[in-house]
């Protein structure tokens, strides 16, 4: 049996994307920007990819970006938010994603910002008092704080986070890369003024994501080259990649609620299953349902001479999962996350992430190979 629990570096395409897909390969080809038939037809199919897109998150379709996945946009929102509203201030925290972070700290290395770091305690939770210190104490800030994180899957109350920036003036960008098409996400309700979206995390194609952009904020583009986007992204669009996305994002919507009960219950199995079978075992980031991002579980495993093995033993296994974030794999560089969290370094982490299309047999076969290490 092969096991791959690794969905939050990146799902498996559904069937019916790839179909979706193949059926536009098929019978589009022409250049979005070209004014004939064929370049017409393709901007159709654009148009109606967006259109799908903000229903889903209640905007408007003027507010979605295509891009070429979540790092892109979270540099645009990031680079373009900062600079061309003059902003000099910064806040984010230690255990974002490297996206945002090496963004934010490549910017204050330049001498464009001040970057403040606001608390998080040992599960990962953002310190709310200490974000509205910091904003209190510097007037019109921008504001990066992911809605889940993506090693220890602990949630933030971006609504609340949301009112306290409205308050200060401050602009709000929300890595929304992890809980995209696995939370409903209203943008009428939330106030942020910049999200981001990878197809990929929610079983659509890689290379595409998006940026959404509040109306009430002007930025100009970061990548120049062409009109695309309303003139805000130079580059042919990624056609087959956008209506990938849409048709991802729909099938996420239409059965989201089935799906995230679906994958809680297994997650909440081996949660159970492993404290019982293997003592002294502990969990990075929160696990409480209400808490936690239900697709993700940082285990803490004792500590063991097998240490620096463990995810090859796994993968010897067949059972494909990750030490921390995927995203920096196949380097010796240990988690900031987990470092940032204050996580024992001595002990090995592993990051199981489920998806709809792992089962319970799936579980209890990595649950047994797991017992025979410890």
């Amino acid at each position: 049996m092969r096991v791959y629990l690794d969905n939050a570096a990146t799902t498996p395409l559904a069937p019916e994307v790839l179909k979706e897909m193949y059926r536009v390969m098929e019978s589009h080809f022409g250049n979005p920007s070209s004014i004939h038939a064929h370049g017409r037809e393709a901007r159709t199919v654009i148009e109606k990819a967006r259109k799908k897109v903000a229903s889903l998150l209640n905007t408007s379709p003027s507010e979605i970006f295509f891009t070429s996945g979540g790092t892109e946009a979270d540099n645009m929102a990031i680079r373009c938010g900062i600079v061309d509203h003059n902003i000099k201030h910064a806040v984010t925290t230690r255990i974002e994603h490297h996206a945002v972070l090496h963004t934010l700290e490549a910017m204050q290395k330049s001498g464009l910002i001040q970057l403040s770091f606001v608390d998080v305690d040992s599960k990962g939770n953002v310190n709310l008092d200490h974000l509205e210190e910091l904003l209190s104490n510097n007037e019109r800030s921008f504001v990066s704080l992911m809605h889940a994180n993506n090693e220890i899957g602990t949630l933030t109350d971006i609504a609340a986070v949301g009112e306290i920036c409205k308050k200060y003036n401050a602009i709000f960008h929300c890595d929304t890369v992890q809980t995209m098409g696995h939370y409903p996400i209203d943008l009428q309700t939330i106030k942020v003024d910049f999200v981001t979206c990878a197809a990929h995390k929610f079983h659509g194609p890689k290379g595409v994501g998006f940026l959404y952009i509040s109306h009430t904020l002007k930025i100009n583009p970061m990548i120049y080259g062409g009109a695309q986007e309303r003139n805000m992204r130079g580059g042919t669009e990624n056609l087959y990649g956008i209506v990938g996305l849409a048709k991802a994002l729909e099938l996420a919507h239409n059965d989201m609620e089935a799906h995230h009960q679906y994958i809680q219950n297994l997650k909440t199995y081996m949660i159970d299953e492993l404290t019982v079978s293997i003592p002294g075992l502990e969990f990075n980031g929160e696990t409480e349902a209400d808490k936690s991002l239900y697709t993700v579980l940082n285990v803490l495993f004792p500590e063991t001479d097998l240490a620096d093995m463990l995810l090859f033993n796994l993968d010897i296994a067949g059972i494909s999962v990750s030490g921390g974030s995927a995203c920096s794999s196949g380097t010796n560089i240990g988690s900031h996350v987990l470092e940032g969290i204050g996580s024992n370094p001595n002990r090995p982490a592993v990051r199981f992430s489920f998806s709809k299309f792992n089962t319970k047999d799936e579980i209890d076969f990595v649950l047994e190979k797991l017992n025979s290490l410890f």
